[in-house]
């Protein structure tokens, strides 16, 4: 069965979530990286949106200004998460999101951001941001424009926004850490068979 998850999400809709499990979008998702996460947590300036309960797309879009002065997405795409890892953990203690989705894993701070205050990181399939902008019904808002397109807070409304590949869980669970560990634990054996099929070159 196809799940979706639709804002404001609640610690109860993530609590069977596992890191592997592919979830969609219905509701708002607001783009927010690392400028906008540098005035939060460095700054002390507050968000000019209410994050209680929602999601986080770690992205910088190209979007376009219609004749009507609305705007119309083009192009969103994740951008690189761990760059967001010093600043995960305390973001997700004040705002409350409950969604994070970037692209490629996040450290062990923000797996115990997650566990702490009941959120989840998912990761967006890279390559995909021409798709992933026809998921994207309006955008209902645009907050903090003075920092650029990249970096502004757009607020859009999306549906069956996905697939996201959750990466780590609310139980802290991290599906990188645990794939790395396993390709480690791998690797040593495979290393040890090819060295002695190769240890004749000197």
């Amino acid at each position: 069965m196809k799940k979706v998850l639709k804002t404001p999400i609640s610690a109860e809709d993530l609590a069977e979530l596992k890191v592997g499990d592919v979830v969609y979008l219905d509701g708002t998702l607001v783009t927010c990286r690392d400028v906008a996460h540098r005035r939060l947590i460095e700054l002390k300036q507050d968000l000019p949106v209410d994050l209680e309960g929602g999601a986080i797309f770690h992205a910088g879009p190209i979007v376009r200004e219609k004749d009507d002065g609305s705007f119309e997405m083009v192009s969103i795409g994740p951008t690189t998460s761990m760059r967001m890892e010093k600043f995960e953990r305390e973001f997700i203690k004040q705002t409350g999101v409950r969604l994070i989705i970037g692209k490629g894993g996040m450290g062990p701070e923000t797996a115990a951001g997650c566990q702490e205050s009941k959120a989840v990181h998912a990761v967006f399939p890279g390559g995909c941001a021409v798709v992933a902008a026809t998921k994207v019904e309006a955008i209902e808002g645009a907050e903090w424009q003075d920092l650029g397109m990249p970096e502004t807070l757009w607020i859009n409304r999306v549906k069956g926004f996905g697939p996201l590949i959750i990466s780590i869980d609310s139980h802290g669970n991290n599906l990188f850490e645990i794939n790395k560990k396993n390709y480690n634990d791998r690797k040593k054996s495979v290393l040890e068979k090819i060295s002695q099929e190769v240890k004749f070159i000197k």
